[in-house]
């Protein structure tokens, strides 16, 4: 341990090093969503023939729902960093209880999977980011519907069912996981389902997308009423992954955060709107292209008020990436968090480089501050870590992000694409590493 700027920095892993002040110029690609990514590559599992996805991000939550796929006897093949092979026709066990599919959410899609092929599945109880209550009983609630018997043994969620028949599922909340998962399990079912208040996440639209290519019959999704004809097997497809927003909103922020002027390519603007809209509140300028979105942003952000609703309301993994923002603004600003509790746990980090936010409830009040100062601060969770990298691009100083584990959870290369747009950020794992850092940048 060492001391630095009176903060004392632990070296036990690998952490982000940044000097702020730089605005970030320049144009920056975006990957593959990987909230789609995961319920993509749990549906491909679903045939017996070669399926080639493309534009698939290499993120953590993704490598590790492969190798827990390979762990039942699915073959992988990763031909390139962003394009994978797999054949599930020799998968030899139905129990995923391996440490790895602990720590990512979407392992429940594996559950829908496994019990729409072959009416049973055995899953771990999923991890991920600790960002409150994220209840699976919407889930079960579908399952059941379809005919199946599901209970929780030993941290193993066990789904079996005789035979599963289409049904008509009512979800009480909008949940995008229960209805990708619910889709998964039907569309091999018998007879017809229709899924009412469905997620209309773009995720959603490309994960049913991806089921019809595989030879599924499911419409209406996008809608928040998805109508699913059961068929009696699926064969091989390609498909190419479509672009993140999240990944990309969180670019956009980062050129408002920064005053910088920002090119997010290889997008699709639509799926933006919600956070293109904000920005333009702020006082950014925003140009939309076929694939690509320009954000300038010349002087000190304004204030607003945003709260988080499902699609194609303002993201709640938008939330910390905005708030972080607006503490900088000019004037109070109220963020509200309808989707998550316990979604503020960066407010304390960020109070370490001078913010003033106040929560009450699932509500912070941002009084924004001209300047943030440099800090040692933690990642709590995937964007929430993503958020103080923002605040640390801007703040005067050299500041530091542990934990970025979380964020690399979905992000690709976040620091590689920073430093093409000017940012000065490093990973750095020592005390000698972060003094070279310093040295080098000035």
């Amino acid at each position: 341990m060492k001391i630095k700027n009176g903060y004392s920095v632990r070296w036990t892993m690998e952490q982000y090093a940044i000097k702020g002040g730089n605005p970030l110029v320049g144009e920056v690609e975006i990957g593959g969503a990987k909230n789609a990514a995961l319920g993509v590559l749990a549906a491909a599992i679903m045939t017996d023939d070669m399926t080639v996805i493309e534009n698939l991000p290499d993120v953590r939550d993704i490598n590790v729902l492969l190798q827990a796929m390979e762990s039942i006897g699915v073959i992988v093949y990763r031909s390139e960093r962003h394009t994978v092979r797999i054949n599930a026709s020799m998968i030899s066990g139905l129990v995923i209880e391996d440490d790895y599919i602990k720590k990512i959410r979407a392992s429940y899609y594996l559950l829908g999977a496994l019990l729409g092929k072959y009416k049973h599945a055995e899953v771990a109880l999923p991890g991920g980011c600790n960002i409150g209550s994220r209840k699976i009983d919407l889930h079960i609630k579908g399952f059941k519907a379809l005919g199946a018997e599901v209970k929780i043994e030993h941290g193993l969620i066990i789904a079996d069912a005789k035979y599963l028949k289409g049904a008509h599922i009512y979800l009480d909340t909008v949940s995008v996981g229960a209805t990708i998962n619910i889709m998964l399990a039907a569309v091999l079912a018998d007879g017809k389902t229709v899924i009412e208040n469905a997620a209309k996440e773009p995720h959603v639209v490309d994960v049913a997308n991806f089921l019809n290519s595989l030879g599924a019959n499911v419409k209406g999704a996008g809608t928040d009423v998805i109508r699913i004809s059961g068929v009696k097997k699926l064969h091989g497809s390609e498909y190419s992954i479509i672009p993140d927003q999240i990944e990309a909103g969180t670019f956009m922020f980062a050129a408002a955060i920064t005053k910088g002027d920002v090119t997010v390519k290889n997008v699709i603007p639509k799926h933006l709107e919600s956070t293109t809209a904000k920005l333009i509140e702020m006082g950014c300028q925003v140009e939309e292209s076929d694939d690509a979105v320009r954000v300038v942003a010349s002087k000190r952000l304004m204030s607003t008020h945003v709260k988080t609703l499902p699609y194609p309301g303002f993201p709640t993994d938008m939330q910390p990436q905005i708030a972080v923002s607006l503490a900088l603004g000019k004037g109070t600003s109220i963020v509200t968090e309808s989707i998550f509790d316990n979604r503020f746990k960066y407010v304390d980090e960020l109070a370490k480089m001078g913010s003033n936010i106040k929560v009450e409830g699932n509500t912070a009040i941002i009084e924004g501050v001209e300047r943030f100062t440099s800090a040692n601060l933690t990642a709590p969770d995937l964007r929430a870590g993503a958020a103080l990298v923002l605040a640390c691009l801007t703040a005067e100083g050299f500041s530091t992000v542990e934990d970025i584990k979380y964020i690399e959870r979905g992000y690709e290369d976040f620091d590689v694409k920073l430093q093409k747009l000017g940012a000065q950020i490093a990973k750095v794992d020592s005390d000698k590493e972060f003094q070279k850092f310093k040295l080098k940048v000035g």
